[in-house]
């Protein structure tokens, strides 16, 4: 089998689309108050390619946003895009490198191994003169089984025991100004700053002008420069679990694996409903 994941190449796609157990996801997503990536879907996609909506395939019943499905949520709304699990899945998004490594995330929790996320995006497949698609793609559902990787997965009681440690080697994906605590956060309620202990790695600074992952070795230097342990775990956390899953695919390309998204994220943590106490803070003073 030819070379696959965590990133292919537009050429990659071009040369299997259409291929049977090849199976093509928009994962384009947008911030409250930022219009609808599925409507952006509907005008133009990669031919075939479902939409995966992040904040629609996600455990409902959180007040959280886009919180990790159920197995059994998952399992259906995948099946019904005509996903198996033994398919070859491509992620996407429209913005190059930004939402898709979240569903990405979403389908190696549930024991997908054979998934990537495309270089560039639909930004690079179009920049190659790729065609496109209009409206929404169908597919006969198919069965699809997961099987949960819970260690993929941490909790808020699994960052607090990091922290306790003193080296918890947590990797944060928001731009500098909302870690340190100067800029606001985007959704109301929530505390400037940053965990105790955390490093601040922006997902924003990881990608070229042209929505393109840097090189591995431009990537590693990124990390060390920021004072991540590479020869340990990473547990990466953001603002609600989509960019953290950049730099858990980010780390998986420099070969750091093993490590865990915070999938309650700032959206749990900087809760200003939380007791400060079991959900210390860190703010520039």
């Amino acid at each position: 089998m030819d070379a696959f994941g965590p990133l292919i190449s537009t050429q990659w796609l071009a040369d299997h689309l259409g291929t049977d157990n090849v199976k093509v996801v928009d994962a384009s997503w947008r911030m409250p108050g930022e219009g609808s990536a599925r409507e952006d879907y509907l005008e133009r996609h990669i031919p075939g390619a479902a939409f995966f909506d992040i904040d629609a395939v996600a455990d409902r019943r959180s007040d959280l946003p886009h919180m990790l499905a159920s197995v059994a949520q998952f399992e259906a709304a995948v099946g019904a895009m005509g996903i198996g699990d033994g398919d070859r899945v491509v992620v996407y998004d429209d913005r190059g490198f930004f939402s898709a490594p979240r569903v990405w995330w979403n389908f190696r929790v549930m024991g997908h191994e054979a998934v990537a996320v495309l270089d560039g995006g639909l930004p690079a497949w179009r920049e190659a003169g790729r065609p496109l698609a209009a409206g929404a793609a169908t597919a006969a559902g198919v069965p699809y089984f997961a099987s949960f990787r819970t260690a993929m997965v941490a909790s808020a009681a699994d960052v607090a025991a990091r922290i306790a440690t003193g080296r918890p080697n947590i990797a944060d994906a928001r731009p500098a100004g909302r870690f340190a605590g100067v800029d606001p956060e985007p959704r109301p309620g929530l505390r400037r700053g940053h965990m105790p202990g955390a490093m601040n790695a922006p997902l924003g600074e990881l990608v070229d002008e042209r929505g393109r992952l840097l090189a591995p070795e431009a990537l590693k230097a990124r990390f060390e420069e920021a004072g991540l342990d590479l020869s340990a775990p990473v547990v990466t956390t953001c603002g609600s679990g989509v960019t953290a899953a950049g730099l858990l695919l980010a780390l998986d390309v420099v070969g750091c694996r093993g490590g865990a998204l915070y999938d309650g994220a700032w959206a749990e943590w900087g809760d200003e409903r939380r007791d400060p106490a079991r959900f210390p803070v860190v703010a520039a003073t």
